[in-house]
């Protein structure tokens, strides 16, 4: 089977095999990034939430500019790190499981967008930490992913992910109390974005050059073809 420079990059999947195998590393890569964050919890609370109050993101504040690359990663408490760890773990998976280094790039532009909203637009001298703008740039990237993609499966996965979780889009409004809307509606941009900047423009032939076609005249050609356009071929 045929194979291109992104798919050894491990960015886009070409067959079963390796995206079974880019899911194991989803998998490892999601369970690696969720003990980060509890380790540096456990350093935060012992030390009172210094790292948050250092790395915290302040409107403004040019000093705190660079943390919006290590803001994700904190929390202010116990009760913040839980409700975060399930969502997270669940949408970066599933936003992982195609490809773990177009995640990687998806996942740093979530953080600059929805840190980047939070320094522009947030008001006083408010210190955002918190991995909801990554929860929500990657709900937003796999909701769309499959459109973007003309993939049935990832569409239908977007659908399902959509219809269930469209109860988190009422934390990205204006006026939520003791959440940064802003950072959410930050983080929901960046996904939608990373879902078309990192869309797959592979042709829709590349690598399915050993997969038999029937002709033009054949009852099923139409069939055929529109599987593939799918994804599904």
């Amino acid at each position: 089977m045929g194979t291109t420079d992104e798919d050894r990059a491990g960015v886009l999947p070409a067959g079963p095999e390796q995206m079974i195998a880019e899911a194991r590393k989803a998998f490892f890569v999601m369970f690696g990034l969720l003990a980060l964050v509890w380790l540096l919890q456990l350093a935060n609370y012992a030390d009172h939430y210094a790292l948050s109050r250092d790395y915290g993101v302040v409107s403004g504040d040019i000093g705190t500019l660079p943390d919006i690359l290590v803001a994700p990663l904190l929390h202010w408490s116990w009760a913040h790190i839980e409700s975060n760890s399930g969502p997270l773990f669940v949408f970066g998976f599933l936003a992982a499981y195609r490809g773990v280094v177009r995640f990687l790039g998806l996942t740093l532009l979530i953080a600059v967008t929805s840190g980047a909203v939070v320094w522009l637009f947030e008001r006083g001298e408010v210190q955002t930490v918190g991995a909801s703008g990554l929860i929500f740039g990657y709900f937003g990237y796999v909701v769309v992913r499959g459109l973007f993609d003309r993939h049935l499966i990832d569409t239908l996965v977007g659908v399902v992910m959509g219809a269930s979780f469209a109860y988190l889009l009422t934390v990205a409004v204006p006026g939520t109390p003791g959440v940064s809307w802003l950072g959410h509606l930050g983080g929901l941009f960046g996904g939608l974005l990373g879902a078309w900047l990192f869309r797959d423009r592979r042709p829709r032939t590349d690598g399915r050059d050993d997969i038999p076609r029937p002709r033009a005249d054949h009852p099923r050609a139409d069939l055929h073809k529109e599987l593939g356009d799918l994804g599904l071929l």
